[in-house]
């Protein structure tokens, strides 16, 4: 499967589930927790992915890595930021080093 097809079912069951809200889903509990229980759970595989990583262990690393990815989707969901809008701004950023794009952020953030 190719790995956009993955994260685009991920995002589509994340989705469908919001909407269904069926009573045994792990996703609407997360959901139904808000921002601080998504946010708890985004922190916690953040720091797991980061403690796998410094093992240096590849298997342990991805399983974590997919973790992270789960929740923050979920807490996209939850903030009705579509998957779709992240890579759109990710794809705004080609060609622009990541200082530039910090200093325009800045500068954005000033004028306002």
């Amino acid at each position: 499967m190719r790995r956009e097809d993955v994260l685009s079912r991920l995002v589509d069951l994340i989705d469908e589930r919001k909407r269904l809200r069926p009573a045994d889903s792990y996703v609407v509990n997360l959901l139904d927790g808000g921002v601080d229980a998504i946010g708890a759970k985004v922190r916690e595989e953040a720091l797991e992915l980061i403690e796998a990583a410094g093992k240096k262990d590849a298997d342990h690393t991805a399983h974590e890595a997919a973790d992270l990815l789960f929740h923050v989707c979920v807490l996209l969901s939850h903030a009705d930021v579509s998957f779709e809008k992240v890579l759109e701004v990710l794809g705004e950023r080609f060609g622009v080093s990541g200082l530039e794009e910090k200093a325009s952020r800045e500068a954005k953030q000033e004028k306002d």
